[in-house]
């Protein structure tokens, strides 16, 4: 059974990776033919970064993963906290409809926030409501719950008994909150804030709906080219985003296990 369990685990790496290796090794391909390895290149990374396009549509992308994840972070550690707080079937209530979007499938987030902003459009009287402001809030709102999930368990971890004696030494509810909640909490706020970064960076279907021609994504721009063969430099393009994910992937990580060694630190005294 357990040579079983280490073969199906093995098949099912080799499923999620080995499309991300050929990928990889086709951008380093002197020639066009992904079957055929012609010869070692930079070439097509060269390539990559004289296309004036693509970096725009690739900054374009970076501006609002990175807004996003910020607004989403701070906005989501203060829910976090507010759900921490409360009791009972409020607090239930609560965390089911944070869970609703996570689960929700995303094109139909997607159709429903292209409606509502539609609406809104009809509301001020414009037919130009879709752009870069439509694309910050969808992309915030799906983010929210990736930082609550994150920032609640250490809210849970965190003892109690701090902010207390921060209190009882003569700090404001702010103050303590600033000193103490903020310092226990933050390598939740960190990986919810990566995972919020990550997940706006390569998001597709949600933005798909919700863009304006004005202000349009790196991978919303991509599936147009999908239409037709893609140029190498694409590969590229795919691999620099690929590994620039995987080292986010892996800070959060170190960050998570760094953590987890100084409560254990922490309890062992």
């Amino acid at each position: 059974m357990r040579r079983a369990n280490r073969i199906f685990t093995a098949a099912v790496f080799v499923f999620l990776y080995v499309p991300m290796f050929v990928l990889i090794l086709s951008s380093f391909n002197a020639g066009r033919d992904l079957a055929v390895f012609e010869g070692f290149t930079l070439i097509q990374y060269a390539e990559l970064f004289r296309d004036e396009d693509l970096l725009r549509l690739l900054l374009n992308s970076a501006i609002v993963a990175v807004l996003s994840s910020l607004i989403a972070t701070a906005l989501g550690t203060m829910a976090a906290i507010g759900i921490h707080n409360m009791r009972g079937k409020l607090r239930s209530l609560v965390m089911t409809m944070t869970n609703i979007p996570m689960t929700n499938p995303d094109i139909v987030t997607g159709v429903s926030l292209a409606l509502l902003f539609t609406f809104i459009g009809g509301l001020l009287k414009t037919r130009n409501v879709m752009g870069f402001v439509t694309l910050l809030i969808a992309h915030v709102t799906f983010n929210l719950p990736y930082v609550i999930l994150s920032v609640l368990p250490k809210l849970r971890q965190m003892d109690s008994d701090l902010e207390e004696a921060a209190l009882d030494l003569g700090c404001t509810p702010v103050q303590a909150f600033f000193k103490v909640v903020i310092h226990e909490i933050m390598p939740g706020i960190i990986s919810g804030g990566l995972m919020a970064f990550t997940m706006s960076l390569d998001d597709f279907v949600i933005s798909y709906f919700v863009y304006g021609p004005r202000f349009v994504t790196l991978p919303v721009e991509i599936y147009t080219f999908t239409k037709k063969p893609l140029h190498p430099k694409v590969y590229a393009l795919f691999t620099v985003m690929f590994l620039a994910i995987l080292l986010v992937m892996v800070l959060m990580n170190v960050l998570q296990a760094r953590d987890d060694r100084r409560r254990k630190a922490g309890r062992s005294h």
